[in-house]
């Protein structure tokens, strides 16, 4: 079975929702992976770029090692959580039924086909790492519901929900879904499939029906 591929946004970092989350994935009755978010590190590699003038390119990298520094801290919230940086290690991770916190920079800084802006965030980046997995399904924890109001990965681009580049970098075969705190209240535990909304690839399908 594929691992689900979870990015565990860093915006639930310090709050209540992070720990629920965690506690709800490491309990799940299928392997997955957890991607995190950049949280309070990626909040000062933008102020701090502010006051030294380094360049995007630079920032792009930061906000990766950023993403390292919240992975070490989600790892160590549970027993199961192991931190990765490689595919290699996640697959030995979940085959001794750990579960894999991947931890970007070594497979991702200075990658040719991600771009090196601040329109890539953890979003476009568990993308993909769920396209060099060939995942299924990738499941985006935010720390807001207005994901509700939106049908189409399109849209959530547009309302700024997820990063502009995400579309571009979700594959074909991989569904996005996106759930918030509210959804913590409506699950059933163990976890046995994957939460939140699932949706739509363009607003086109939406409209027509057609694929």
């Amino acid at each position: 079975m594929k691992p689900l591929v979870v990015k565990l946004g860093g915006s639930t970092a310090g709050h209540e929702e992070m720990r629920r989350w965690i506690d709800v994935l490491v309990n799940a009755t299928f392997p997955l992976i957890i991607v995190p978010g950049g949280g309070p590190f990626a909040d000062q590699v933008r102020v701090s770029q502010k006051r030294l003038g380094y360049s995007n390119e630079a920032a792009h990298a930061m906000a990766i090692l950023a993403m390292d520094q919240f992975g070490i801290a989600v790892a160590e919230c549970h027993e199961r959580l192991r931190p990765a940086r490689s595919v290699a290690e996640t697959s030995i991770m979940l085959e001794a039924g750990s579960v894999p916190v991947w931890l970007p920079s070594l497979m991702t800084i200075g990658a040719p086909d991600i771009p090196m802006s601040w329109d890539v965030t953890s979003d476009s980046l568990s993308a993909w790492l769920a396209g060099q997995l060939k995942a299924d399904a990738l499941l985006l924890i935010k720390q807001t519901d207005e994901h509700q109001y939106y049908s189409s990965v399109a849209d959530l681009a547009a309302a700024g929900i997820v990063d502009a580049v995400l579309p571009d970098v979700l594959a074909d075969a991989t569904s996005l879904h996106v759930a918030g705190p509210a959804m913590l209240d409506q699950l059933d535990l163990p976890l046995a499939a994957v939460p939140g909304r699932a949706m739509m690839r363009n607003r086109h399908f939406e409209v027509t029906g057609e694929q």
